[in-house]
């Protein structure tokens, strides 16, 4: 395809799920790739799969609550690429389910820092890296739990609610400066995370049947909504929650 060649792109929470399909993806389209997670092993690994592939691609690991560590990522991609051309902001947890008053201030504070404050902290270190380059593209991973509400997991609807609230006033501000930033709002998706939660296969089937098509998404088909809303296709669209969910949000 080539639609991102010389493109520098980063993606955190690579190591495995959607994380990983799209930093395969992008190297595949001929971006430079910097994947980032806390997880060494899986990280090295997407590098790993893209290098064998004949992409391009260098992991840093790195805690997106820590902005110390937000910074040196961005910092990487520029020392080590020349620049920051789209960023997929992926990393995400989906702590320990609770209703509203058990849920451990250890789950709130944490599930907010990784998926509230761990993408506030992207932003503001890749924004300023794109306008050096007079452009740029920016996927925040949200989840049909940023656009409807999910008993026993407050931390985590607040959190993604956060996400589109915040990608919609960085979209604003970023609308007349060649930076386009968007929301993809995943549906269940066969990843670890929804596994997880999964593994007993009652549960499964009610989540499966839950989604009007009847099946979890596959990570590749969330790559395929990102590489569409970085690309020059989706030029016109800025500051929206894309849902690509089966279905689930229109019923």
């Amino acid at each position: 395809m080539g639609e991102f060649v010389g493109k520098v792109a980063i993606v955190t929470g690579a190591s495995s799920g959607i994380g990983r399909a799209s930093a395969l993806a992008f190297a595949a389209a001929g971006a430079n790739v910097v994947a980032a997670d806390v997880d060494v092993a899986g990280g090295e690994e997407t590098v790993r799969l893209i290098d064998a592939a004949g992409g391009t691609a260098v992991f840093q690991g790195a805690d997106v609550s820590r902005v110390e560590e937000v910074d040196a990522l961005v910092q990487r991609a520029v020392s080590e690429y020349g620049g920051l051309d789209v960023a997929f902001n992926n990393a995400g947890i989906e702590g320990t389910m609770a209703p509203v008053t058990e849920c451990t201030l250890e789950t709130w504070d944490r599930t907010i820092a990784v998926n509230l404050s761990g993408v506030f902290y992207a932003m503001r270190a890749e924004i300023p890296a794109m306008l050096d380059r007079g452009a740029g593209a920016i996927v925040n991973c949200a989840s049909i739990a940023g656009l409807v509400g999910f008993p026993a997991l407050p931390a985590y609807v607040a959190s993604k609610h956060g996400v589109v609230g915040m990608t919609k006033s960085a979209a604003l501000e970023c609308a007349t400066q060649g930076i386009r930033i968007n929301a993809l709002c995943p549906g269940v998706i066969d990843t670890p995370m929804v596994q997880r939660v999964t593994t007993d296969e009652e549960v499964k089937h009610a989540f499966e049947q839950a989604e009007p098509v009847h099946r979890f998404g596959r990570p590749e088909e969330m790559a395929d909504v990102t590489l569409w809303l970085c690309s020059e296709r989706a030029s016109f669209v800025t500051g929206q929650a894309i849902a690509a969910d089966g279905g689930w949000t229109a019923q």
